[in-house]
């Protein structure tokens, strides 16, 4: 029982961390945009120029 002494302020500071490590997500824009990426990966990729031969030297 001597180790909830140590472990309950543990417990708190992990979770006061993990709160702080939100609100600085949600300051910073992290979640402005959450179907952006996985709307990116469905766009089609504009065409490229087709890649010339290397000449030998």
């Amino acid at each position: 029982m001597d180790v909830l002494i140590y472990m309950i302020p543990l417990a708190l500071g992990l979770g006061l961390l993990a709160l702080g490590g939100f609100f600085w997500a949600m300051k910073s824009g992290q979640f402005d945009d959450p179907e952006g990426a996985a709307n990116r990966i469905l766009r089609d990729d504009p065409p490229q120029a087709p890649a010339q031969a290397e000449k030998d030297h």
